[in-house]
């Protein structure tokens, strides 16, 4: 059983920074891929960033069109860790955001559907 647990969120002001954490247990953290997620206000859940784990040296990531630039996503294995750096943040990229694992460990899935295991989520909330 894999659990995820979420840390970092809170409010800050437009063009502030914020750093999302997610420690995993219970499996191999390593093997598999990782992402994030945002659920804002109102609207569905939304793909935000994903990375695999091809070797320990070397990753791939894919990001939603509108963190791309601003967002970094990266992971820990040692620290069964993935992080979501998050600058330069607008006031619409306030939601509760969340990580998710995925079984299959190369690709880079964008659905929600794909993945296996969800964190609690953690609350951004970003002011103009």
């Amino acid at each position: 059983q894999v659990q995820l647990v979420e840390s970092g969120g809170g409010f800050v002001q437009a063009g502030g920074s914020l750093r999302l954490s997610c420690v995993a247990s219970g499996r191999t953290f390593s093997l598999y891929t990782m992402a994030w997620f945002r659920h804002p206000p109102g609207k569905e859940r939304e793909f935000v960033a994903v990375i695999t784990s091809l070797s320990s040296l070397s990753y791939s990531t894919r990001y939603a069109d509108s963190v791309k630039g601003r967002f970094t996503i990266s992971r820990d294995n040692a620290k069964k860790t993935v992080y979501l750096q998050m600058n330069s943040l607008k006031p619409e990229d306030t939601a509760v955001y969340f990580c998710a694992l995925g079984q299959i460990a190369n690709a880079l899935m964008t659905d929600t559907g794909d993945y296996d295991y969800w964190g609690q989520g953690t609350q951004v909330t970003v002011s103009s």
